[in-house]
């Protein structure tokens, strides 16, 4: 009996030793595998408890390790892992290897490891499943690797349970009964192959499947009549597999077990088929996206009053009427219906419902009405978390009675309406659980109450842009803590006043901050560029004045976005913006800042967009300002001198170059051609000289090109015929990733982290858009087409294609080979020397809208296939040696006026007054002019230029038209005077244009040969009157 005892204690001792640790051999094993994997926490230190690891799960009484999860943690590059490591983990029960590049395996071992039960080998390059044959294994997944249908005969011999094979390289067809010997199996993902699923007709096909995910998989409506045969199944889900029209009435309604149907993102259509009421089990439906139509209650949704998730959006439906398909569902919580038909309630037919919902989406419907009202139904709602009703236009007061009514909400949108409140006020009682309050994009006028911070304590997205709101910005909104990662805050777009209050520019919890286009004024407190918490920082369109603070940024600022365009700041750029190591947007633009740009920018390695534009930048253009990160740089309207010289070279990433209104020289450098990604090129209104490099041909990205007002000489390159100008959002986009992705789900899951998952995994997390506020940068391009110039930006700037080399001095004939650009939108090659006749090939460019060739030499007839040009909104001719008829006024020619073709004395026919009829009207230019007839007719050229001298010069240098624009500019004998002029100044405005108009005139006299031009002094006075004409017109326009 001693002995016994004794016996006992040593045992139990020994086993307690073991589980004090971990397993002395088990430990080894360990530190084997840590020379495989990246787990730099597993030490060889004696006495480490290996059951303490991160990625380690021990088991609680053996102290065996029972789990292993290296998901994502290979440290090797040849794809091959060694089984035989695994083995001495007697009772490993769980192996996550996902996500480690895992091709093969060198040992056959996996069934030395007797009890594994669950293998995640997910997202690795496995092609053979070989060395699986013999495993116990109860969960195999296997998506997204290389497996082919012939890999499925190793599975069979598997007594598994979940098995998920999707993402792989399985095609064709595949009957379903090749998986029937896998008698146990509950749960089968195939989603997302090439393949289609047959039927030969085996009895008692999977008996024991219960969830079936077949989404992504090209099937026909078919596959609905035959799954029939799965008399065990609960989920199914066929999201995305291309079924059409209505849908069957047999087959599938007879899974009388079903819980779980998920048909979204198909092409389907029709009303609901009346059997869906056979499915008396169902509380999961998601029939989203697709083209489902309905009108009042549907009987068959009436009779599943089990149904807890119901998602309609992206029909047809009919709403708020079809909602009375839920009336007597009591266990409804969730109900998404976004983007469908927004009709008109009846007032007539009231219903209560049964339920208390806790989610409910109804955003960007459809509807004929002025103004929308909100559901009744939400009247008896007491228990929501989420609501969204943003973007259905709905009138009247704001629904913020929802707020007093629904205590423990959590996320309130209502943006994108037209609801008015004169007076915001909230709930009258406090709210910890809201997150997110929406209220952007109304007509909300007053102040921002007090009281916000201490009625939502929790907030971590607050939206009031684009309303009426005035007065200050509450102090408080700087304490304002949430449950999640910081708080993000956009008021922009309103009226309020006053500065950025202090608290608020010291928040250690502000992450988002858009203060833009609001009337904010004073200097900017210093303390908001050094936050350690603040990333995104948007105070563009204010009154904002004086020098950027000069600060010392101590610690690294996380600041990313820092856009302070469209203020009063002046000075030079500070040098600790340099120390703003993760910026990833400067935008400084229409300010007065001045001084050089400085080469301290050049450290900003993650800088992405570059907006100096509209400053008083002087100096040379700093070489880094070409950093490799940088796809957007604008350095448009500045003082700018000097070459380029390497400013840009092998700037693979820039997709934007606007150096445009600048004081720059010399010629386009030759490495022009090494912007690989270069997709918007504006050189305008420089000094460059030179021909056109033709290294541009090389930049087949390229869609814009503005090379206008220069001194560029010599011919059109006629390889930029090789340019496709094809239609890219790269040069629109500037969407970057946030760290923060927020859902309505997560919202509705903080309260109720189990109410809304199904057995699938697709718990409601996923459901509903990104809550975070949106990167609102857009990129932006000034051109000038259609006799007026226009600000491109979002699709507009995608679809943009055009080329203009006006205001130079090119010579030669217009290349033939320009006629193959057949997605160019706008051509402008007005104000040159180009020579010969109008290409033929013209009549392909199909998607032209905007051809200017005036001011030119071209002779010869207009193509009569130019009316073929359907597209074509403006053409301009004018100013050449044209003769000839000109072409019939039929389709887009019949628009187009005398303005087209004035100024060609050999043209005729409609719409000019000249009849090509007439006998004395010669019908191409006489070849044997005497000189004194070739002088008179000079002069009268020169006479009628200048009489129509502002409208012709305004064409060339757009700044000219001084209300638009807000400058002057008058070019004489191809030399340009330009003055910058304050909008609000008249009287100094005229004395500019005074002053400006006898520097030009002044400089004609030096430049104009008198003795030649005996008929000068009248060019004089038509020139001084067409000025003071000038003068009375900019009286009238202010």
């Amino acid at each position: 009996m001693y002995l016994k005892l004794l016996w006992i204690l040593l045992t139990t001792s020994l086993v307690f030793v073991q589980i004090q640790g971990c397993w002395q051999q088990e430990r080894v094993a360990l530190l084997q595998l840590h020379s495989v994997f990246d787990v730099s926490d597993w030490i060889a230190e004696k006495g480490s408890n290996c059951c303490h690891w991160e990625n380690i799960e021990c088991h609680n009484t053996s102290g065996r390790v029972k789990g292993l999860f290296l998901s994502f943690k290979s440290s090797w590059d040849w794809g091959r892992l060694d089984v035989s490591l695994f083995p001495p983990f007697k009772e490993l029960r769980s192996l996550d290897l996902s996500g480690n590049g895992i091709k093969d395996f060198i040992d056959n071992k996996v069934k030395s490891v007797p009890n594994l039960k669950v293998l995640d080998l997910r997202y690795n390059r496995i092609q053979s499943l070989q060395h699986l044959q013999g495993v116990n294994l109860e969960e195999l997944d296997l998506s997204g690797n290389r497996l082919k249908n012939s890999d499925l005969t190793y599975i069979k011999g598997l007594s598994l349970k979940y098995l998920d094979i999707g993402g792989n390289l399985l095609q064709g067809s595949i009957d379903i009964g090749v998986l029937n010997k896998l008698t146990n199996l509950k749960k089968l993902d195939m989603s997302y192959n090439e393949i289609e699923l047959q039927y030969s007709g085996e009895p008692d096909v999977l008996i024991n499947l219960e969830e079936l995910v077949l989404d992504g998989l090209h099937l026909n409506n078919s596959i609905l009549q035959i799954i029939h045969v799965l008399k065990s199944l609960k989920a199914l889900s066929l999201n995305d597999c291309g079924l059409t029209g209505t849908l069957p009435t047999q087959g599938w309604c007879d899974l009388r077990k079903l819980e779980v149907l998920v048909l979204s993102e198909n092409a389907l259509e029709g009303e609901l088929p009346s059997c869906l009421a056979n499915l008396s089990s169902l509380y999961h439906l998601d029939i989203s996206n697709n083209q489902f139509i309905g009108n009042g209650a549907s009987i068959a949704l009436a009779n599943l009053t089990l149904l807890r998730f119901v998602s309609l959006a992206q029909n047809l439906f009919e709403v708020p009427s079809f909602f009375m398909s839920f009336a007597n569902h009591s266990h409804l919580k969730v109900l998404s219906s976004d983007q469908n038909k927004l009709d008109k309630e009846s007032t007539i037919q009231t219903w209560v419902p049964k339920f208390q919902i806790k989610v409910f989406h109804l955003s960007n419907c459809t509807t004929e009405e002025l103004h929308n009202e909100v559901p009744k139904f939400l009247h008896y709602q007491y228990d929501l978390r989420v609501i969204d009703l943003s973007y259905n236009n709905f009138g009247g007061k704001a629904p913020l009675w929802l707020l007093e009514n629904n205590t423990r909400l959590g996320g309130f949108s209502i943006k994108g309406n037209s609801f008015i409140n004169r007076d915001l006020q909230f709930s009258s009682h406090q709210n910890p659980y809201m997150s997110i309050v929406d209220l952007s994009e109304n007509k909300i006028q007053g102040p921002i109450p007090t009281n916000i911070c201490s009625i939502f304590p929790q907030l971590l997205v607050l939206n009031l842009s684009s309303n009426i709101l005035e007065g200050n910005i509450p102090p408080c909104l700087g304490s304002s803590k949430s449950k999640y990662d910081g708080l993000y805050l956009d008021l922009s777009h309103n009226q309020l006043s006053g500065g950025i209050p202090e608290n608020l520019a010291k928040s250690d919890s502000l992450v988002f901050l858009r203060l833009s286009n609001n009337r904010l004024s004073g200097r900017i407190i210093p303390t908001i560029f050094s936050s350690h918490s603040l990333r995104q920082l948007y105070l563009d369109g204010n009154n904002f004045d004086g020098r950027l603070p000069s600060i010392e940024i101590v610690r690294l600022s996380p600041i990313e976005d820092m856009v302070l365009s469209n203020n009063n700041l002046s000075g030079e750029l500070p040098r600790w913006i340099s120390n703003l190591l993760y910026l990833t947007v400067l935008a400084l633009s229409n300010n007065q800042l001045d001084g050089p740009i400085p080469m301290d920018l050049c450290h900003l390695d993650f800088l992405n967009i570059l907006d100096l534009s509209q400053n008083n930048f002087s100096g040379q253009i700093p070489s880094c300002c070409g950093a490799q990160s940088i796809r957007h740089l604008h350095l448009n309207g500045n003082r700018l001198s000097g070459t380029l010289g390497n400013a840009f070279f092998n700037c693979s990433s820039l997709v934007t170059l606007d150096i445009s209104e600048n004081q720059l020289t010399g010629e386009i450098p030759n490495w022009i051609g090494t912007l690989s990604a270069l997709r918007v090129l504006l050189l305008k209104a420089n000094l460059f000289t030179g021909e056109i490099p033709i290294e541009l041909c090389k930049l087949h990205s390229l869609s814009i090109i503005v090379l206008s007002q220069n001194n560029l000489s010599g011919p059109i390159p006629f390889c930029l015929s090789k340019l496709t100008l094809e239609p890219s959002d790269e040069k629109s986009s500037t969407k970057r990733d946030f760290s923060n992705f927020v859902t309505y789900g997560d919202i509705a899951n903080y309260s109720e982290s189990a109410e809304f998952e199904w057995s699938t995994g697709s718990g409601f997390s996923s459901f509903g858009s990104p809550l975070f506020i949106e990167n609102q940068m857009e990129e932006k391009v000034d051109y000038t087409t259609k006799r007026a110039s226009y600000i491109y930006k979002g699709n507009i700037l995608t679809y943009m294609s055009g080329i203009d080399l006006s205001c130079n001095r090119l010579t030669g004939e217009i290349p033939l080979e320009i006629g193959n650009l057949s997605e160019i939108r706008s051509l402008n090659l007005s104000h040159n020397n180009l020579s010969g006749h109008i290409p033929l090939m013209f009549s392909r460019l199909n998607k032209i809208e905007s051809l200017d060739l005036s001011h030119n030499n071209l002779s010869g007839i207009i193509p009569t296939e130019l009316t073929k040009l359907y597209t074509l909104e403006v053409f301009n001719v004018s100013y050449n040696n044209l003769s000839g008829s000109i072409p019939s006024q039929k389709a887009q020619f019949a628009t187009f006026d005398e303005s087209s073709y004035m100024a060609n004395p050999f043209l005729c026919g409609p719409p000019l007054p000249k009849d090509c009829s007439e006998p004395n009207s010669p019908s191409t230019p006489t070849p044997n002019a005497s000189n004194d007839e070739e002088e008179s007719g000079l002069m009268d050229m020169y006479v009628f230029q200048v009489q129509l001298g502002i409208s012709d010069y305004q064409s060339c240098n757009e700044e000219f038209a001084y209300a638009l624009r807000f400058k002057t500019t008058i070019r004489v004998d191809r030399d340009i005077y330009t003055s910058r002029l304050t909008f609000p100044h008249r009287k100094e405005a005229e004395q500019n244009i005074a002053r400006v108009a006898l520097q030009a005139i002044e400089r004609t006299n030096t430049t104009m040969d008198v003795e030649k031009h005996p008929s000068f002094s009248a060019i004089y006075h038509v020139f001084i009157v067409s000025f003071l004409g000038m003068l009375a017109v900019m009286r009238t326009l202010f």
